[in-house]
This record gives C-alpha cells, structure tokens and sequence, in this order.
C-alpha cells in the first residue's frame, strides 16, 4: 500500500484518551491498515477498527501486525501492548499520545523527594480507604491496612458468590494450574494492567517510577491499577469464576472491558493520575488536555530560569 499522500494528523485532531475505547484485544489475526482504519483479519473475515478509537491494543499469540498498521497507531496516539497467551503476560509497548513532558516531570520530581513520595502514596492509599484520615499513617501503617482490606475484599466476594477462597495464587508460568477464581483475576487484572499502562504512557508519564510500587519496570502501572481492584477487577473474577460459562480468559476480558467502557475508566484514571502529580492544578481542566498533548514545543533548559525558547540562535551575531 502506498501511503506517501497521508497527512500526520495534528495533535489537536485526536481523541482525549480518557474518551476512547479502553483496550482491544487480538490474537491469531493479520493486523493490517484500511485509511483510519486498522483491519484484524483471521479465518472468520476482516473487521474495521477505528485507531484513533482505541486506548491500548493488545496484540496476544498469533497476531502478524504490518508496518502500515503500527504507523496509524503510533499517529493515531494509540498505544499497542505485546501481550502473552490470554493476556496475561506484558512484553513490550508502543508509542505516546502527549507531545510535552509535564507530567514525567512532575513524577520524577515527586518520586525523588521523600516528603513529596509520601504524599503521593499517602493520597493514593486514600482514594482507595474513602472517609478515613490516613495522612499521618508511615508507609508500613498503610502497607497493613491495605493488606486486611484487600483480605476483606476477597472474602466479602466470596461469600457473596458462594465460592471457596484460600489465597491468591498466580503462576504466569502455569495457567492451567491455577483454580478459576485465580484464573479469572489473572485475567482481568491483566486488562487492567493495558489499559492503566495505556494511560500512563498517552500522558507521557514512566509506567517505571511508582510511589508505592519500586524497583519494576511497571512500578506505576502496579500502584495506578491497585487503586481500581476492589471494586472492578475482583468482583468480575469472582463473578466470571461463580458462572462457570465458556473459557475463563475471553469472558472475563470482555467483562473488564464493558466495566472499563461503562465506567469511563480511562478518563477517570487520567484525572486520578493529573490530580496525584499536579495537585495544585483542576483535574477536569480541558486545558490540562491541551498542555499534556501539546505540541512539538521544544524548549531550552537553562540554570536561572525554568527554560528558554527553542530553535533560535543564542551565539554572538558578531
């Protein structure tokens, strides 16, 4: 296909991530470009699939993706996740929707501050214990609060689904080990995981540098994704496990995903995230859109002032 007559698109043309579809996932399909249009091609025929639609695509075993198609994704601002056999292993990701590195620098400089890392985990662990006062707890405070929440969490599910739990038990190496209520929590937290790392990298933030989370290459993505478990990811598993209908994987996938669409996660994780790095800014801001996406603005940095204006000449005219 000759693409030479295409024209990148403006970064003011593309949908807000919190707006678009949260994750797709593939697998053992040809993934191909149509115009706009990307096109999943398996022995059932070929579907249409808006790019600038999509939040993450999720490419699992089997899938052959074209040049064509990655190059719509990438201007599209979409991100595409290398994923393993139903989902639930994380290989590599593709490009970012943001054109300025606000945020990164906000997280960067929150999660090298100690006092300002405290805060950050401080305010997340809040979002997940609404009503309560945690901002004087120490991290190991926290860390065990959320460790009997979490037990509380499963145990309530439980009852309410009449299934026997014991423990979390996840083995990526060995799917088929796991009992179906560790299945389908592997799963869905697995599309959880895309579509918080979507997130993250459309805002141009590092899924690296986690406040709660340390050390991983996902650190972020991990303490992003804990704050939406309780009330999304475990209810489905429990739920999907309970019904004992079709294959665990696919079924709890499109579950997530529903719950993700109907409950407009990605545009509540973009403003959880705005509002946890930038906290002196509104996070319903359209204009926090703007300035997260926008524009090529290469600037300067320069020791007295924060920066200076880019792609002018500073030498002597002499």
């Amino acid at each position: 296909m000759n693409t030479i007559g295409y024209r990148p698109t403006n970064p003011r043309e593309l949908t807000r991530a919190g707006d678009r579809v949260s994750f797709l996932y593939l697998e053992r399909a040809v993934i191909n470009r149509d115009s706009n249009a990307i096109t999943a091609t398996d022995e059932r025929g070929t579907v249409h699939i808006p790019a600038a639609s999509v939040g993450v695509l999720l490419l699992g075993p089997g899938t052959t993706i074209t040049h064509q198609a990655i190059t719509l994704m990438s201007d599209s601002g979409s991100t595409v996740v290398w994923v393993g056999e139903r989902g639930v292993r994380y290989y590599a990701h593709g490009s970012s929707l943001a054109r300025s590195s606000r945020l990164l620098e906000a997280q960067a400089a929150a999660v090298t501050s100690r006092k300002a890392r405290l805060r950050v985990a401080r305010e997340m662990y809040a979002m997940r214990f609404p009503g309560e006062d945690v901002s004087g707890m120490a991290m190991q405070q926290l860390r065990g609060r959320e460790g009997s929440r979490v037990r509380r969490v499963y145990r309530e599910n439980a009852e309410r689904t009449g299934l026997e739990w014991s423990r979390r038990n996840y083995d990526p190496e060995n799917w088929d080990d796991g009992d179906p209520v560790n299945q389908a929590l592997s799963a869905a937290n697995s599309a959880l995981y895309g579509a918080v790392h979507a997130v993250i990298v459309a805002l141009g933030c590092s899924p690296a540098l986690g406040f709660i989370h340390t050390g991983h290459h996902r650190s972020f993505v991990y303490d992003v994704a804990d704050l939406y478990k309780a009330d999304l990811t475990i209810p489905i598993a429990f739920d999907v496990a309970a019904e004992e209908e079709g294959e665990i994987g696919p079924v709890t996938r499109r579950q997530v995903r529903d719950a993700l669409h109907d409950g407009r996660l990605l545009e509540r994780c973009a403003r959880d995230i705005r509002r946890l790095l930038l906290p002196e800014e509104d996070p319903e801001s359209d204009a926090q859109d703007d300035a997260d996406m926008d524009f090529d603005n290469v600037s300067l940095w320069d020791e007295y002032v924060v920066s200076v204006r880019g792609g002018i000449s500073y030498g002597d005219a002499s």
